[in-house]
């Protein structure tokens, strides 16, 4: 059994906002506001932490920005670097474990002290590789010690994080590479390299390529490097040179790159500032009620995405905070045993993950009989009530504390999560049903909303304060607000704060689109914000279906509502722009390759199980599309006029609809990275499908 733990005074995340303001006082002067008042320099001669600006945007790698330093004290911090912000967890917890990864099954550790020197020794070596500031460091590959030095080490360098989707095919790696300037490629594998390689001619500005597992297949290139030769150079290099980088930071300069998945075009440059990153650190500790040198949290998602760099690398430095790091196949079924060795404090996860958990449970609970049956079913009744009243402000029913020490208890601890505090989940819609599921069970989701364009997060429930279906309110210091919305409170969501990003690199005319005049970000999403604070979202701007009526509809809603009236779908997508009624396209749960992560033929367990409750034997979808079986066939039209029943008018009813012959996936084109799907793509893809309903 892994360590777990370590034994230090507990030290809330108040605590450390507390220091921060101090600290920051001792650096003297008057910091960036809004009438873009000048810092001056120490008095103790810290340099000034402010690069000269006159916009709050920018789309410049080396530009700066104004910050909306606020007077509240949920936005008065005084902003720092990501460098100073580690240096204090250094000064305050350098013996504490940082970074766990199990390697040969045994964990090997990294203490902050030990991971603050081989980011300063990985900074040294993209240096002597040629790395100038605001050039870029492209990292691909899965979550690991390396991937989170190679990216601290870039900005300590001065340099630009830059995260690549694994998925990527060699050509969308050039985009990425060219359009951040990377001069440096990390990559994880003879895989991720061999896509670099097969570009490498066109790239005029990369140096170096350093992979970080395995050996080199082909050592015949100088310019490629191990991760052990590469620390070894960055060793030999004497700190001189660093040093005067690391001074040369602006808290409102560029320091990491995010780009987005290109789902509705090119990918676009989110570029982050030292002040976006830490700001946003700070307030989503403050909402987790993180304890200082106590959280332990599993790093699975892919850092590509600003919520896992948020979550793995920049809020555990904010808080001292513990990393252990998944195996590679984490998503095909080894996360469960980490989640047992770890028994994280707080997690998130996209709704796949907490939807296939709840199919694992389920399949267990359908094998159950007897006594422990009516018991179940019994507790996780109560436990739906209870969490309902909870949201609601109504005590918990009777047998409330009965049923947690009987079942949930078990069921928290044989999962790994009993000692986690804070189950979020975000990145994609959810489900009512999967959300009901998690209540019953006493282990309520907490629903985050945010882009990569606000830094991470923008709104959060939390336990305690969360409502069901909501995205929770917004973070404090933050501002969010509905633009011109409908009777029904409908609009685009809009945001300002420090955390609104400086702009997308090298593309003014997609800044000026996202940002107003007034500076707020226009997310394209559509949502509504309750009496309480509550942000609900109900669609998004590119999504919306317009029909040849005229009429609006946010296919999002539609679709979730099918896929619970028909349980053996895994996709639903709705089509209906421009035409005189919907229709959709329907795939089936079908199993995954592991590998390849591509659907397979196969039908799951729960979807073979939903046909033999209908009478029939099927086992593939294949043999599904195959049979054409009627009473398959009237459960899914049965399904669907249930959601016509309740439908606001007509124009939402689904009138036509057929099965597709796989699932949708990433490799086969139809989801992007971030598992939403690309509906341009889809609609091209089954183009003949989709005429034939109108024809």
């Amino acid at each position: 059994m892994a360590e777990t733990a370590e034994v230090n005074a507990s030290v809330s995340v108040s605590d450390i906002l507390i220091d921060s303001k101090s600290e920051s006082k001792e650096i003297g002067g008057e910091i960036a506001t809004e009438n873009g008042s000048k810092p001056a320099t120490s008095s103790e001669g810290t340099p000034d932490k402010f690069a000269p600006a006159e916009k709050y945007w920018t789309t410049a790698r080396d530009g700066a920005v104004k910050l909306r330093v606020g007077t509240t004290e949920h936005d008065n911090d005084t902003p720092i670097t990501v460098h100073e912000s580690f240096k204090r967890t250094v000064e305050k917890a350098g013996d504490y474990t940082a970074l766990a990864v199990k390697r040969d099954e045994q964990w090997i550790k990294w203490t902050y002290a030990q991971y603050m020197e081989d980011c300063r020794t990985a900074a040294k070596g993209f240096i002597k590789l040629g790395l100038e500031s605001f050039n870029g460091v492209s990292i691909i590959g899965f979550n690991s010690p390396e991937w989170l030095i190679a990216d601290i080490g870039a900005i300590f360098a001065r340099g630009l994080a830059v995260g690549v989707y694994t998925t990527n095919s060699p050509e969308a790696c050039k985009y990425v590479i060219e359009d951040s300037c990377s001069a440096i490629v990390v990559v994880e594998n003879n895989i991720q390299l061999g896509k670099v390689l097969e570009v490498w001619d066109q790239l005029p500005n990369l140096k170096a390529v350093i992979q970080y597992t395995g050996e080199l297949e082909d050592k015949s290139n100088p310019n490629v490097y191990t991760w052990k030769d590469f620390m070894e150079l960055g060793k030999s290099c004497d700190d001189a040179e660093l040093n005067a980088r690391i001074n040369a930071l602006k808290v409102n300069e560029c320091c990491t790159l995010v780009y987005t998945s290109g789902t509705t075009g090119s990918p676009k440059g989110v570029m982050l500032s030292h002040d976006n990153i830490v700001f946003t650190s700070s307030k989503a500790c403050a909402l987790l009620g993180m304890n200082y040198r106590t959280e332990h949290t599993i790093s699975f998602l892919p850092l590509s995405h600003i919520a896992a760099q948020l979550l793995d690398i920049h809020m555990p430095i904010f808080g001292a905070a513990t990393v252990w790091f998944a195996k590679p196949d984490a998503l095909k079924g080894t996360l469960s045993q980490t989640l047992k060795e770890v028994r994280p404090t707080m997690i998130m996860a996209v709704p796949r993950v907490w939807e296939k958990i709840m199919e694992k449970l389920q399949e267990l609970g359908r094998n159950t009989t007897g006594i422990k049956k009516r018991i179940s079913t019994w507790a996780k009744g109560v436990g739906l009530r209870g969490n309902m009243n909870i949201e609601q402000g109504r005590p918990v029913p009777y047998g409330w504390k009965i049923a947690n020490a009987l079942v949930f208890k078990k069921v928290h601890a044989a999962l790994g999560l009993d000692r986690c505090r804070h189950l979020a989940t975000g990145a994609a819609p959810i489900t009512m049903e999967t959300l009901r599921y998690y209540q019953s069970l006493n282990m309520p989701l907490c629903e985050l909303y945010g882009m990569s364009e606000c830094s991470g997060p923008m709104t959060a429930g939390k336990p305690g304060k969360n409502r069901t279906g909501s995205c929770g309110p917004a973070l404090d210091g933050l501002s969010c607000k509905i633009h011109e919305p409908d009777e029904d409170g409908n609009g685009e969501v809009c945001m300002l704060g420090r955390h609104v990003f400086m702009g997308y690199v090298n593309n003014e005319a997609k800044t000026k689109e996202a940002l107003d005049e007034d500076g707020y970000l226009h997310s394209g999403d559509i949502g509504k914000i309750d009496e309480d604070g509550f942000l609900f979202i109900t669609g998004r701007i590119k999504e919306l279906i317009i029909t040849a009526g005229g009429e609006n509809i946010a296919p999002v809603p539609i679709e979730d509502q099918l896929k619970v009236e028909i349980p053996i779908l895994s996709n639903a997508m709705l089509i209906g722009d421009k035409k005189k009624f919907l229709s959709c396209l329907l795939t089936l749960k079908c199993a995954m390759n592991l590998e390849t992560g591509e659907a397979m033929d196969e039908l799951t367990g729960p979807a073979k199980e939903w046909c033999q409750k209908h009478g029939v034997e099927i086992s593939t979808v294949s043999e599904f599309l195959e049979k054409k079986d009627e009473k398959l066939m009237k459960a899914i039209q049965d399904g669907i006029d249930r959601y016509n029943s309740r439908a606001i008018s007509r124009a939402q009813k689904v009138q036509k609809w057929c099965i597709l012959e796989r699932d949708f996936s990433v490799p086969g084109g139809e989801l992007g990275p971030t598992m939403k799907v690309r509906r341009p793509i889809v609609t091209k893809m089954y183009a003949s499908k989709i005429d034939a309903f109108y024809s």
